[in-house]
């Protein structure tokens, strides 16, 4: 596989990768200790509202990792962190070789965000996979957009069932690769450049469109049923073969898009919310920015829910949708339905 990056990412990429395995093995031995004592309830309880999101029991092991790589690292050599719990912050070397608390962005040093656990609602379950998001950028004065990223990692947090875990990585400008390995052992099981398929087929996929909140459901639901009529109409789909996948991860969601799994995916609750006045859950960036990047890479095409470019700064609060398309050609032959439906319906 041939990698391309910046060299303050290769210099910060190994760091990063044993940071993702700490994060995945902390994480599952608080998943594996609850299912052996047959109470999930230190899993699922909440711990703390943060920047971004609810901080459950699960998301506390991966929060506290962080924020002691963070300050490990610091003594050395500064850096800006995101996180959910805690948001922006810049940390660099102190008097006495601890870290400190520095002012802003423009410090020499990375702007890195995580997301240590997303996909929490379904790993603290034992329901599906979750994943740990990282997005970096290189060294600027100010906070970071989804355009300064130069490379991002997603790396899987597995149920108590698997016996192997993925990596998908890339950064800006170079390939999309993707690894897996061996729980026991961490041995290489495979390893590939991953790139899109050309198929532009309208069915016989999936093609999720992702209702998380119930009050918005039903509006969702409507522009859904009204896209896929277009597509039945104009397309020929074969609507008995358009299947559905409630993932309550985007970073999931984008990992299934760049592999061809998912043929198109639609999170449009931001975009809805705004429509019906309501202040509803929707994806951030500190979510998805790395696993964005890194679903375009495999040669996905990716947009605002509205057919806009993607752009936005990396934050824990700022609201975000999207509209993901397995390649160019799924594009070319959907968006025009999906727009379509954007523009008649009052949802």
């Amino acid at each position: 596989m041939t990698r391309v990056g910046s060299p303050a990412w290769e210099r910060w990429r190994p760091r990063l990768l044993a940071l993702a395995d700490e994060l995945r093995e902390r994480t599952r031995t608080a998943l594996l200790a609850a299912l052996s004592a047959r109470d999930l309830r230190p899993l699922t309880r909440h711990a703390a509202r943060g920047a971004g999101d609810v901080t459950f029991g699960l998301d506390v092991p991966g929060e506290a990792c962080i924020a002691r790589w963070s300050e490990e690292l610091a003594r050395a050599e500064p850096l800006s962190v995101l996180t959910e719990d805690r948001g922006w912050r810049h940390l660099g070397p102190g008097p006495g070789g601890a870290a400190c608390e520095l002012d802003g962005f423009d410090h020499g040093g990375p702007r890195i965000a995580f997301d240590p656990v997303d996909g929490t609602r379904n790993l603290m379950f034992d329901l599906r996979s979750a994943w740990t998001v990282v997005s970096f950028a290189g060294p600027g004065p100010g906070l970071p957009r989804f355009a300064d990223l130069e490379a991002g990692l997603v790396a899987e947090l597995p149920t108590s069932r698997a016996a192997s875990w993925r990596l998908l990585e890339a950064a800006r400008g170079g390939p999309a690769l993707l690894s897996e390995r061996r729980l026991a052992d961490g041995a290489s099981l495979s390893a590939c450049e991953l790139h899109a398929d050309q198929s532009a087929r309208p069915d016989h996929g999936y093609f999720p469109f992702f209702r998380y909140d119930p009050r918005t459901r039903p509006a969702l639901a409507e522009l859904e049923a009204a896209f896929f009529a277009r597509l039945q109409r104009h397309e020929g789909a074969d609507l008995r073969s358009v299947w559905d996948d409630q993932y309550i991860s985007n970073a999931g969601q984008l990992v299934l898009l760049a592999l061809g799994t998912y043929r198109m995916v639609v999170d449009a609750r931001a975009l809805v919310g705004r429509r019906l006045g309501l202040a509803t859950v929707t994806s951030k960036p500190y979510d998805v920015a790395g696993a964005l990047l890194c679903a375009r890479a495999a040669g996905a095409e990716l947009t605002r829910a509205d057919g806009s470019a993607l752009d936005f700064p990396l934050d824990a609060e700022t609201p975000l949708d999207f509209a993901g398309y397995a390649n160019a050609a799924t594009r070319a032959r959907l968006e025009p339905h999906w727009r379509a439906v954007l523009s008649s319906s009052p949802a």
